[in-house]
């Protein structure tokens, strides 16, 4: 039985970097699209429809942050900085829209806010994982 745990741990582990890619990837497509929808109002748009006026304090900076956050992150460009940015965005949209409403995420609206912080703290602390463009360009 061991040998089959030590085989399974030398897999996972290997295939480890493109696992966080992916999940990386994934994360910040989807940041990303929020950003989009609020600043371009593709995708449904913000808030189910429209865009967010220019300078308008703190959503149209929020939609900017993910934006160009999720799109480095993405692309595994500066994405530890990136990532670091993002999660603290996302803290700091909990906490000053949705923690007003309720305590918890789940009856204030939260989860989204609280899910990509904590998404963002991951790959800003463990890095990008394989094909971020970043690495290929420093050499």
């Amino acid at each position: 039985m061991s040998d089959l745990v030590t085989t399974a741990r030398a897999a996972t582990d290997a295939a480890r970097p493109h696992f966080v890619a992916l999940y990386r990837v994934v994360t910040a497509l989807l940041f990303a699209c929020h950003g989009a929808a609020s600043l371009f109002g593709v995708l449904g748009g913000a808030h189910g429809g429209g865009t967010i006026p220019a300078g308008t304090w703190p959503g149209w900076y929020a939609a900017v942050i993910q934006l160009a956050c999720g799109a480095l992150v993405l692309l595994g460009i500066g994405t530890r900085a990136a990532a670091l940015v993002a999660s603290g965005s996302m803290a700091y949209a909990y906490f000053t829209v949705h923690q007003e409403n309720a305590l918890f995420p789940l009856q204030n609206g939260g989860e989204p806010a609280v899910l990509f912080c904590w998404a963002f703290l991951l790959i800003a602390a463990v890095g990008p994982g394989s094909y971020a463009l970043g690495r290929r360009i420093a050499r």
